[in-house]
């Protein structure tokens, strides 16, 4: 699977996708959706869909497709071949969200929580097949959240599709298992290739498995915690375990809030406001005195106080 495009920046999301095949634009087709890396807390995650006619829905099961957490990396990557050399009838598209994504997102002011981010990169690659001109007509959905209202938001979003949300569907429907094979592969590769853009040597890529309570991700995260600038942006910072150790191990830094302003924080620090520059009664060590410019005597202008 080629990341080049997501390796060229893996700050940013990024969407990947198969060409599309013919007899998609022409028969009626189902489409499954799934996700890899949803818990971890190093690395991207990655929303997979799959799609075929509805008439080629044996074809897909002959391939043996199952739910990519039952099998191993090898048989995952040999049936994503599999897939992908079935271009004919089969497509695929994938969305890599990246732990800075995922980070700022969920810590921005106006919270965007991963279920929110779920639903739309769900969504948004939905759109993208109608966009392409798929003959879309099912949907089926690994469910985030609760699956009624999930599949309620779908159906509502996609009139005219018939949309099935099922716990553990990478398990129940072939074109979901594919999915969720694309996706999980999409993210192996990303995590194994990661291009770190801060410079940190030789980095130690004994991960674990990403997920928080692994010892060997604990250890990591240990290890690459800069006491100033925290994480690299392999890890998804806004996760309460990044957090945690961020607060324990790191530099305290105050930030001034709403309830205490420039001044009073100066003053606390024993420090001198910048607004003090500016002020009518400025403190002693910053009095003194200069002939005012001709410019202004010339003019007759004097300073004032008050308006």
């Amino acid at each position: 699977m080629d990341l080049s495009k997501f390796e060229a920046d893996n700050s940013v999301s990024c969407r990947l996708s198969s060409s599309i095949p013919d007899v998609c634009k022409t028969e009626d087709c189902c489409l499954g959706i799934d996700e890899a890396g949803r818990g971890p807390v190093l690395g991207p995650m990655v929303y997979g869909i799959c799609f075929c006619p509805v008439s080629k829905k044996e074809d897909l099961k002959n391939l043996k497709v199952a739910d990519s957490k039952t099998l191993t990396e090898a048989e995952r990557e040999n049936l994503f071949l599999k897939l992908d050399e079935s271009k004919g009838f089969v497509g695929w598209a994938l969305q890599i969200l990246s732990p800075n994504t995922i980070s700022t997102s969920m810590l921005q002011r106006t919270k965007y929580n991963l279920n929110a981010l779920s639903h739309d990169a769900a969504i948004g690659l939905v759109q993208y097949t109608l966009d392409c001109g798929v003959q879309l007509k099912e949907v089926f959905v690994d469910t985030v959240g609760p699956a009624e209202k999930y599949q309620e938001k779908l159906s509502q979003r996609f009139l005219g599709v018939e949309v099935t949300v099922r716990p553990k569907a990478d398990s129940l429907f072939p074109i979901v298992s594919a999915a969720s094979i694309c996706a999980k592969v999409a993210r192996d590769h990303a995590v194994k290739s990661w291009k770190f853009a801060e410079d940190l040597g030789e980095v130690d890529t004994d991960y674990g498995s990403g997920y928080p309570n692994d010892p060997k991700t604990k250890s990591w995260l240990l290890k690459y915690l800069d006491p100033v600038f925290g994480y690299p942006q392999f890890v998804r910072f806004s996760w309460s375990t990044a957090r945690t150790l961020t607060d324990s191990k790191a530099v305290a830094v105050h930030w001034d809030d709403d309830e205490e302003d420039g001044e009073k924080s100066a003053a606390r620090q024993n420090n001198t406001s910048m607004l003090s520059y500016f002020s009518h009664s400025k403190p002693s060590e910053l009095t003194h005195t200069r002939d005012t410019h001709r410019f202004f005597t010339e003019r007759k202008l004097q300073r004032i106080n008050t308006l």
